[in-house]
């Protein structure tokens, strides 16, 4: 029992160092999937349609093992994601504005973990 729970205090204690990175690479992709959320919210999507799109991938995206995964490979990475997609509607700027601005915040979170 003491070793259970010795197990779970080391994987909480270890959560940051765990978590995925995303690299260069993925940051971009992730910004160009950003840049066309604000596209398809330009072309009438409403944000309820996206979103609820975008929680119907992420079930089929944990079908994969998480190195397999394009950026979204854990929890912390779906809210992240997610929490930006919102930003694009919520927050309505240009598509490009959106991606400058999403890479930096991906970039920083990058260098963060």
């Amino acid at each position: 029992m003491r070793i259970l729970v010795l197990g779970a205090v080391l994987v909480l204690a270890c959560g940051s160092v765990l978590a995925h990175k995303p690299s260069a690479t993925e940051c971009q992709e992730a910004g160009d999937f950003i840049r066309n959320a604000a596209l398809a919210r330009d072309g009438g999507t409403t944000r309820d349609f996206f979103v609820d799109r975008l929680h119907e991938d992420y079930v089929l995206i944990r079908a994969f093992r998480p190195e397999l995964r394009w950026f979204v490979r854990d929890a912390d990475d779906e809210e992240f994601l997610q929490a930006e997609v919102e930003r694009v509607f919520d927050a309505p700027l240009a598509g490009e504005r959106h991606r400058t601005d999403f890479l930096e915040r991906c970039t920083q979170r990058s260098s963060d973990l």
